[in-house]
């Protein structure tokens, strides 16, 4: 045997399996992993369930407080999430933690077909149609090389997406770094395994040290991310908590509508 064979053997190959094609039961997608088992499940096991988290449930109501620590003190965004499959989201993020709307706040919103955004500080405001999908991506690319298709799209590299959609986490950050299960705790009331990752990669260069780690909580029923912490040095610098989740709630009629505020400039 050679040192190169040697070598290949003792190489774990990252969790890649981010854009792997859902299981289809009666023809609708369907989780790979309907439920973890009663013991602590490996890292890869947990990736897997997670990617299908939003299999789970049909509606969802989540609430994300987001806290920044920088040099200049602590900063808080508050995310109001309601989703319905498919391809119905409304997000409503503001500045702090009052539980009555505030006056700086953004607003997306999708019903599948077309995206709206509006940004009340600056009223302005987007209607633009939903991006397509790339095409050619199938099962012959290898799994790194793979696009996860979201039943129901939010906004790119926003919390909510991350949090709802953590396939793409999983195989691009926590899967780069030395992973493994830290126990558990409660979230939001639910149960929640831990992740516990050190040094994954990162495109952001401040992070990017050997002292940077994450810890994630996932959520034990329905794998969707319940916390984020980030940390340089035994400090925390971002910790994203879901403060109230509610998944197959009954949402009122109401619930996706909008209409631009009077005095709106529209971008496009």
């Amino acid at each position: 045997m050679t040192a190169a064979t040697i070598a290949a053997m003792s190489v774990t190959r990252a969790w890649d399996r981010a854009g792997s094609l859902a299981v289809s039961r009666g023809g609708n997608p369907a989780p790979e992993l309907v439920a973890l088992r009663d013991e602590v499940p490996t890292v890869d096991e947990l990736f897997t369930f997670m990617r299908d988290a939003e299999l789970r449930f049909r509606t969802l109501r989540m609430r994300i407080e987001e806290h920044s620590f920088t040099a200049r003190g602590e900063d808080v965004v508050t995310s109001e999430v309601m989703l319905e499959h498919p391809g119905r989201a409304k997000v409503l993020s503001s500045l702090g933690v009052a539980d009555v709307a505030a006056v700086d706040y953004d607003v997306w919103i999708s019903d599948g077909t077309t995206i709206r955004t509006y940004t009340a500080s600056r009223k302005l405001g987007t209607t633009r149609p939903v991006r397509p999908r790339l095409r050619g991506l199938d099962e012959d690319f290898p799994g790194a090389s793979r696009v996860y298709t979201p039943v129901t799209p939010l906004q790119m590299e926003s919390l909510p997406d991350l949090f709802i959609h953590p396939a793409g986490y999983c195989q691009n950050v926590l899967a780069t770094g030395d992973c493994r299960i830290g126990g558990s705790t409660t979230v939001a009331g639910r149960e929640a395994l831990v992740v516990e990752c050190d040094h994954p990669r990162t495109v952001e260069v401040a992070a990017d040290r050997p002292d940077f780690a994450v810890r994630v909580a996932v959520d034990r029923a329905d794998g969707v991310i319940l916390r984020l912490e980030e940390s340089i040095g035994g400090q925390v610098t971002r910790d994203a908590i879901v403060v109230a989740y509610a998944p197959d709630v009954t949402l009122p009629p109401s619930a996706f509508a909008f209409s631009f505020p009077a005095g709106t400039t529209s971008l496009y």
